[in-house]
């Protein structure tokens, strides 16, 4: 019963910050995708039907959104040696 209600370890929690990969080029990276995904919902939303908005344009960038800077952004790790 006791271990329903046992307290977590604090060096357990200041473990997990330190191993805490992203850097501030992982956070450039996400962020440049949701803003490239929500332009492209956008420019799909206004244009027509059959526009080159809606077919061509909206398409690719929300192509690169989601393919490209999403999965860059969790995968890119910066290049400094740890010794």
């Amino acid at each position: 019963m006791s271990k329903l209600f046992k307290q977590p370890d604090s060096d357990k929690i200041g473990q997990l910050f330190e191993t805490w990969s992203f850097s501030k080029m992982n956070y450039m990276f996400f962020a440049l995708g949701l803003v490239l995904i929500i332009l492209g919902y956008v420019i799909m939303a206004m244009g027509e039907v059959n526009s080159f908005q809606s077919l061509t344009l909206a398409p690719i960038m929300l192509f690169i959104g989601y393919i490209v800077l999403i999965p860059l952004a969790l995968l890119y790790r910066d290049k400094t040696t740890t010794t």
